[in-house]
């Protein structure tokens, strides 16, 4: 007994040994990816860079390491790193395996200006896609502007338009007998109806509706324009979907139908030309993933060049620290993270300009005003701040925008939902229902209990947190008037919780400039005096 009992007392203790080492094995390698940037590859004669738009795709470098996640390609770096490509020699062209269900239409709108700025020195871009699965637009529009679109055969292709569904969960609460109660500023701050109505408002459906409408409108003019096919005979042809891939060749919308490795060799003999060598070597075709092409621009940045600032903002707005832990894949917005930035960069005598990319739905207000404050102290202290809106910069997404002295964003930019909203829901009859009772005792004020679930709001709670967010609201809309030199009453008119898509937030004023972020340098280099040839070194904070 005693030989067994040892036997199993120096296997648990085994068992623990083995978890420690193999965390230290996780952690070192975690630390070996933060500390080592990609390795540089040298460019040879007819290299051919490559991408894959099916891997998934974060708008922008963090300085969070996911586990798992090999991706190191982001929409702003793979414009960059083309931005570059197009004037080195050796590179050829570019070639794409296609997403062949669904891409964010302001990503569409980014690799659409990427891809076009690249072939405007005479490189190529060949697409392939094992078929358009989807319905939507975007991940065709995304490369309707290629050389050449080559397509899997016996394959479909089905783009038809643009769906987008909204569950209502207010039904859902009354069939429990769950009291649900929620304040919004204003009507068209509707991501409180998912909650307490059971269908559309008037607001909420004229909202969704024209959002879908500018989104089609902009990606229909997009493949019209690439495709050069009539805008009547494409609307046809989308209103009599699906197609075989065989009807798209016949339509205009695909050049050649094969297997992957046809349109990989039509990419070879592209590079090659019509110029054959002697040397057997200036003969071969080099095929180079865009990520390490991205990871050698890295190693090209020079010390000596005009260094414009780098703060990247991607996920919701919380109080605190970005989340940097590695095994969870999520990630938000730290206001600590983001104000100490701007606050680094701003005291940095190198840099020139900041540029600060945000992607985000929104989040807490005290932690927007927080970011927001880190912007003014940097433009107080003579940094120009220009903001290059990624898919989406709503509600706290706009307010941490409003003081940048430029706003740059994409035509299919989400943006605005200038507004707030907040609520509860009491599920003290519901849980009543499975003999469940919670029975309360207060001491001091009566809005103790306003944020409990098992008791709905007093008449003067309602009136109290109603208070709240209106005091949010009017900041808000203070902040964009103050920002982007409007009447409160210009703010009010435009804001009411409603989303814009870039091109109709320029129009009302929200935003200055359309583009990505090849643009936002633009306008960084024009704010600080850099002339536009400069080459400049872009700083991540």
């Amino acid at each position: 007994m005693r030989h067994f009992f040892l036997s199993v007392f120096g296997s648990i203790i085994g068992f623990f040994v083995a978890i420690v080492l193999c965390l230290f094995a996780i952690i070192g390698a975690v630390g070996s990816l933060a500390s080592k940037s990609p390795e540089p590859q040298s460019i040879t004669p007819n290299t051919v860079l490559s991408i894959d738009l099916r891997e998934p795709l974060k708008d922008h470098p963090s300085s969070k390491i996911s586990l798992g996640d090999n991706n190191t390609l982001t929409m702003t770096n793979i414009s960059l790193a083309l931005a570059h490509a197009k004037n080195n020699k050796n590179i050829k062209g570019l070639f794409i395996r296609a997403n062949n269900w669904s891409v964010p239409f302001a990503y569409t709108e980014s690799f659409r200006l990427a891809f076009e700025d690249f072939k405007s020195t005479g490189k190529f871009i060949i697409v392939h896609s094992q078929g358009f699965t989807s319905p939507s637009l975007s991940a065709y529009s995304a490369i309707a502007s290629a050389d050449e679109i080559w397509q899997q055969g016996a394959t479909s292709f089905n783009l038809a338009g643009l769906r987008a569904e909204v569950g209502f969960l207010g039904g859902v609460f009354e069939h429990f007998d769950a009291h649900v109660d929620f304040l919004q500023f204003y009507e068209y701050k509707n991501a409180a109806n998912i909650y307490t109505k059971k269908t559309f408002t008037e607001a909420h459906r004229h909202s969704i509706t024209t959002l879908l409408e500018v989104l089609f409108d902009n990606t229909t003019a997009s493949i019209i324009q690439s495709r050069d096919i009539a805008p009547d005979l494409l609307n046809d042809f989308l209103k009599t979907a699906p197609h075989t891939v065989i009807q798209a060749q016949e339509f205009g919308l695909i050049d050649k139908i094969g297997h992957v490795e046809d349109a990989r060799a039509q990419a070879r003999k592209l590079a090659l030309g019509s110029a054959k060598s002697t040397d057997k070597k200036e003969n071969k075709v080099h095929f180079m993933a865009l990520s390490a092409y991205a990871g050698h621009t890295q190693t090209k940045n020079g010390e000596n060049k005009p260094v414009i600032a780098f703060i990247g903002g991607d996920g919701a707005i919380l109080e605190g620290y970005e989340n940097t832990n590695p095994f969870q894949a999520s990630i938000n917005i730290g206001a600590d993270t983001l104000s100490e930035a701007f606050i680094a960069a701003a005291k940095n005598k190198n840099v020139k300009a900041i540029i600060f990319r945000i992607n985000s739905p929104g989040g807490s207000p005290t932690a927007s005003d927080q970011i927001l404050d880190g912007i003014k102290r940097a433009k107080k202290a003579g940094k120009p701040v220009i903001v290059s809106m990624g898919q989406y910069a709503a509600s706290g997404g706009y307010y941490v925008s409003a003081h940048a002295d430029k706003i740059i964003a994409l035509p299919s930019t989400l943006t605005g939902s200038i507004g707030v909203f907040g609520g509860k829901y009491s599920l003290d009859k519901t849980l009543g229902k499975i003999g469940y009772n919670v029975e309360p005792i207060t001491i001091g004020g009566e809005f103790g209990t306003a944020f409990s679930v098992f008791e709905p709001w007093s008449e003067n709670n309602r009136d109290a947190y109603y208070k709240i967010l209106e005091d949010i609201y009017k900041d808000f809309t203070l902040r964009v008037s103050e920002g982007r030199n409007m009447s409160i009453e210009q703010v009010h008119e435009i804001a009411k919780g409603r989303v814009w898509t870039g091109s109709q937030a320029k129009e009302i004023g929200l935003v200055d400039e359309l583009g990505g972020i090849a643009k936002a340098i633009e306008v960084a280099k024009q704010l600080a005096d850099i002339d536009p040839n400069t080459e400049i070194r872009l700083q991540t904070f």
